[in-house]
């Protein structure tokens, strides 16, 4: 099952009061996403440090956060729209069963759009921070000896920090 969350604007302002739904993408589609936008970044010229993931998932968001204003508008446009397809409203509180798509209008601040598009980025990545605990569940028994804070994986079995660096003479 998705992650959906429930997000009520409380800055002052035209968007105060309005509450938002939002519901993760599928990870075949997150996939995707993630991949096109790492590729713009990556045609963008930004240089990604050779530790880059050993930043943790929040540590990549933010740096993939400032690489996007280095990506053409042509390439980030829909990457930005597709976010926004997480996000629907919820016009009535008094009856939170409709949820409806969002309508040009319903998102009156520029920091409301911001602060979706980052609760967007959390919902996905939020179980990647740093101390963060797997937030699934088993239908398996559970081992006879067992510890909540037994680490089961040292890190990354595949170093991903290579970088496949441009063939001279092609």
């Amino acid at each position: 099952m998705r992650k959906e969350i429930d997000v009520t604007i409380t800055d002052d302002g035209r968007d105060e009061g309005k509450t938002f739904h939002i519901k993760e993408m599928p990870a075949t589609r997150a996939e995707k996403w993630a991949m096109r936008a790492l590729l713009a970044v990556a045609r963008s010229g930004i240089d990604l440090p050779d530790d880059f993931t050993s930043m943790g998932m929040q540590g990549i968001a933010i740096m993939g956060i400032k690489a996007i204003t280095k990506i053409a508008f042509d390439e980030a446009e829909p990457l930005l729209d597709e976010m926004m397809e997480c996000v629907t409203f919820k016009p009535n509180l008094e009856n939170p069963a409709i949820v409806r798509p969002l309508f040009e209008g319903d998102i009156e601040e520029i920091a409301t759009l911001i602060q979706l598009r980052q609760e967007v980025i959390n919902l996905h990545i939020g179980f990647f921070t740093k101390g963060g605990q797997s937030k699934s569940t088993s239908n398996l028994p559970s081992p006879v000896s067992s510890s909540s804070n037994t680490e089961t994986s040292p890190g990354p079995s595949v170093r991903f920090s290579q970088r496949a660096k441009p063939r001279s003479g092609n």
